[in-house]
């Protein structure tokens, strides 16, 4: 199965990845384009065949495509017991997300973006009721999907039973959260849950969270958009993991 990935970051990505591209299409441009040229390098090194098209061209596959677009292999998802190899393997104690039901591929885009800075080692998400992994979310998360692994699993619930039964916590972020976002400590083994962008973590997975956090906030609007809750636990988890870099 293939798939379309386009835009300068995305097609970058997926090339230094190294994900099976079987075609490269570039628009014609005048004069230099750091981000156009460091594409070509990296397709001749990994032997990709690329050639030039025209806007048309391009527009069959992308009509938002800043002038390159890849044919590739379908990103697949992983299993989650990966992450907790992955961590061990880079001696670290488990730092995974769980996305509640969230459907926007914009949030589900952002959240990958800084997953991936933050240091997460892998995003779970429920098969049904749920944004997947789409050429939608390369271009959302500036092709930041190439470095992140994300397992969709049928039952978040008996997932998190199974993280926790090797030893990690789960901590869901709620507006009514009986914890402020600085009391939880960050450096154990851990998950994350985000509730969904209309419901927010659902009472079955809110049952099985060992802490609920809320986020301190002076204004009038009662809540932040997914991506931005996200954002903000997850560089809370990495300042108190890696308090040198802050």
């Amino acid at each position: 199965m293939q798939e379309v990935i386009c835009g300068k970051n995305p097609v970058k990505e997926a090339l230094k990845a190294k994900r099976p591209i079987s075609k490269i299409f570039i628009g014609k441009y005048k004069g230099k384009d750091a981000a156009i040229d460091r594409i070509i390098e990296l397709a001749k090194s990994a032997g990709v065949p690329y050639s030039w098209a025209d806007n048309y061209t391009l527009q069959k596959y992308a009509k938002f495509n800043q002038g390159v677009v890849a044919i590739a292999s379908a990103k697949g998802y992983s299993d989650f017991w990966e992450f907790l190899e992955d961590a061990k393997t880079k001696n670290e104690p488990p730092f995974i997300l769980i996305l509640d039901s969230l459907e926007d591929p914009q949030n589900f885009g952002a959240i990958i973006r800084t997953a991936d800075a933050a240091g997460v080692h892998g995003i779970i998400i429920p098969k049904n009721r749920a944004v997947g992994v789409t050429t939608t979310i390369s271009k959302t998360s500036a092709g930041a999907i190439e470095h992140v692994k994300v397992a969709r699993v049928a039952n978040l619930s008996s997932t998190i039973n199974e993280l926790k039964e090797h030893g990690l916590w789960v901590v869901g972020i709620d507006a009514l959260g009986g914890c402020k976002l600085s009391e939880v400590d960050y450096t154990m083994p851990l998950a994350i849950v985000i509730g969904g962008e209309n419901k927010g973590v659902t009472p079955l997975v809110r049952s099985r969270c060992d802490y609920m956090v809320r986020i301190p906030m002076r204004g009038k609007i009662p809540s932040l958009n997914a991506s931005v809750a996200a954002a903000l636990i997850m560089y809370e988890a990495y300042r108190k993991r890696k308090p040198g870099k802050f």
